[in-house]
């Protein structure tokens, strides 16, 4: 081995989190490096009729889930501080040379996730936190201990009062209360869509290795939290079946997604928005897919798409989405799947 290059940035990403009261909460994250550790390495070459070395170079995959208990103690009204600790999930996927010579070795186990941190409350949504999280050693996966600081802002959703839920009405604006919705999904048009907002030069989203050619969906969802005109935020639950392009591999999912929707033209008759949902955690029926692997039985969902809610109550919608599956590098394996465009119908109540 020549070389290790260790990028030190990185980023952490709090997916969902639960206040309990003022000083317990809850919530699961997911940190990895902007980019991958990259080993560079030389081998002699076997054919001792070619005496030069071969060089190669690859990169290792790591990523860490958490699942930690959270206990904030304010020390003025502005400043608090934060103890965390829990569970962390650490993934690391290796790579061979090319003699086929294990290199780096595939790891995935549990460890100990401890963090602390300070948090500057400019009001009582938003807040500027200063964090560090460590995750020990493990000397039987050969894996060192990983030590993160970073900084960022924090958002807390707030019950609307009653004078902005008037202001509201006054607006015109409809917000459905909840809504079903039925999907389906056929490759006629192509990955296009979904290469184009997955490439180097509008990395907004994701591919996969697995296509899908053709699904259907049945799709429930509900608003937990508006502004007066354009932020929304759901939850909803997403049951679908799908088959792959090569193989014709069937397979179904069963997701449930929050997804962030920004309402961004109002009329008399429609109101259009833009929605996007990461990080659903997800049951996958089949972990290989047109040869691909998935890694394992849970997975997380995302969607990207566009839609409307029509008629003179808002009870009518239609969207077009693009989605993805994939496990976030919790396992080992992480092919993912592609899902081209997608038409969803549906009535609110």
């Amino acid at each position: 081995m020549n070389s290790v290059s260790v990028p030190h940035w990185a980023a952490r990403l709090v997916l969902f989190g639960y206040d309990f009261n003022q000083y317990l909460s809850a919530q699961i994250t997911y940190m990895r490096p902007v980019y991958w550790v990259r080993y560079n390495y030389t081998r002699r070459n076997p054919d001792i009729n070619q005496p030069h070395p071969i060089e190669g170079s690859s990169s290792v995959r790591m990523n860490i889930g958490g699942l930690t208990l959270k206990s904030k103690l304010p020390i003025s009204n502005k400043l608090s501080a934060y103890g965390e600790a829990g569970l962390g999930i650490i993934t690391r996927h290796g790579f061979i040379d090319t003699f086929g010579e294990s290199v780096v070795k595939d790891a995935s186990y549990a460890s100990v996730l401890l963090g602390l941190g300070l948090k500057y409350h400019f009001n009582d949504k938003w807040a500027l936190q200063l964090q560090s999280n460590y995750s020990p050693e493990n000397t039987k996966f050969k894996q060192p201990a990983t030590s993160f600081i970073g900084t960022g802002f924090s958002y807390n959703f707030r019950p609307f009062t009653p004078e902005k839920l008037e202001k509201t009405k006054e607006l015109g604006y409809i917000h459905p209360k909840q809504w079903i919705q039925f999907g389906i999904t056929n490759n006629f048009m192509g990955y296009g869509i979904n290469n184009a907002v997955s490439s180097k030069y509008l990395p907004i989203f994701w591919g996969g290795h697995a296509e899908v050619k053709n699904g259907l969906s049945i799709i429930y969802q509900r608003n937990i939290f508006h502004g007066a005109k354009v932020f929304a935020l759901d939850w909803g639950i997403n049951l679908s079946g799908w088959e792959t392009n090569v193989k014709n591999d069937k397979f179904f999912t069963l997701s449930i997604f929050p997804a962030f929707r920004l309402n961004y033209l109002h009329t008399t008759d429609f109101d259009a928005y833009f929605y996007y949902s990461v990080a659903a955690p997800t049951y996958i029926s089949e972990t290989i897919l047109d040869g691909h692997k998935m890694g394992g039985k849970f997975t997380f969902m995302d969607n990207m798409g566009t839609g409307v809610f029509f008629g003179p109550k808002r009870n009518l919608n239609a969207e077009v989405k693009i989605g993805h599956y994939s496990n976030g590098n919790i396992f080992t394996d992480n092919e993912a799947v592609k899902i081209p465009l997608s038409l969803s119908l549906g009535y609110a109540f």
